[in-house]
C-alpha cells in the first residue's frame, strides 16, 4: 500500500496532479485545500520536488486505484475518518474538503450543520450524518492552525491539548498530562496546540 510519495512534479490540472517517483508516474488527486498550495507550483521545467502522504483506495466497486494526496498526516487521518460516514467515498470526500480541517473538525464538535453544508457536494442529510456518526471523534483536528486564526495565550495551550486527549482520545487525566509534559520537553518552543499535539503524536508512534 501507498503512504507517501516524493518526487517531480511533472502533470499539473485542477485538482490532479502526476508525480514522477522511481521511475513510475503517479496520479494524485488532490482535495481543493491541499490543490490551493499546487497551483503556483511549475511542471518539470524547474524539477520541482514535492512530497504527498497518501490515502491509497482499490475496492471491487472501484478496481482502478485511487492516491489522494495530503501535505501532512494529519490531514490524511481527518480524510479517512470522514470516509468512514456511510454514502461518503474517497472521491466525495475529497471534493467536499474545502473548507480547512479545524474549521470542519470544530463544526462538527460543536453540531454546526450550517457550516458542514457548505463543503461542496454535502447537502442537509449528509451533513447530519456526519455529525452524527463523527461527533466526538473530531476534537484534536479542531486544533491544527488554521492561516490567519489566532490562538489563546500560551498557559491555555496544554490546556486544551489535555482536554482532548481525555475528553475524546479517552487516556486517563494523569497519562495525558504526562504526554504533554513529555511533548513539551522535547519541544519547549512550541507555541500552539497544534505543535504540542504533532508532539505528542510522535510521541505516541514511536512508543
Amino acid at each position: 500500500m501507498i503512504r507517501y510519495i516524493k518526487g517531480i512534479l511533472i502533470g499539473k490540472e485542477e485538482g490532479k496532479i502526476v508525480v514522477l517517483a522511481g521511475g513510475v508516474g503517479y496520479e494524485i488527486l488532490l482535495p481543493e485545500i491541499v490543490w490551493q498550495a499546487f497551483q503556483t507550483k511549475q511542471v518539470d521545467e524547474e524539477k520541482e520536488e514535492v512530497e504527498l502522504y497518501i490515502s491509497y483506495h482499490q475496492t471491487t466497486q472501484q478496481p482502478k486505484p485511487l492516491l489522494v494526496g495530503f501535505t501532512n498526516e494529519i490531514e490524511r487521518e481527518f480524510f479517512e475518518l470522514l470516509i468512514q460516514v456511510k454514502a461518503i467515498g474517497p472521491v466525495k470526500a475529497s471534493k467536499a474538503l474545502t473548507l480547512p480541517v479545524p474549521v470542519i473538525a470544530a463544526a462538527i464538535e460543536e453540531r454546526d450543520a450550517a457550516t458542514v453544508v457548505k463543503l461542496k457536494g454535502i447537502g442537509n442529510r449528509a451533513a447530519d450524518m456526519i455529525i452524527s456518526e463523527l461527533h466526538g471523534k473530531t476534537g484534536k483536528y479542531a486544533l491544527l492552525k488554521e492561516k490567519g486564526r489566532p490562538f489563546p495565550e500560551a498557559h491555555d495551550i496544554s490546556k486544551q491539548v489535555l482536554d482532548v486527549l481525555v475528553k475524546q482520545l479517552g487516556h486517563s487525566r494523569s497519562e495525558a498530562v504526562k504526554m504533554v509534559e513529555s511533548a513539551v520537553e522535547r519541544k519547549p518552543d512550541a507555541l500552539s496546540p497544534e505543535e504540542i499535539f504533532e508532539e505528542v503524536y510522535r510521541g505516541i508512534k514511536g512508543s
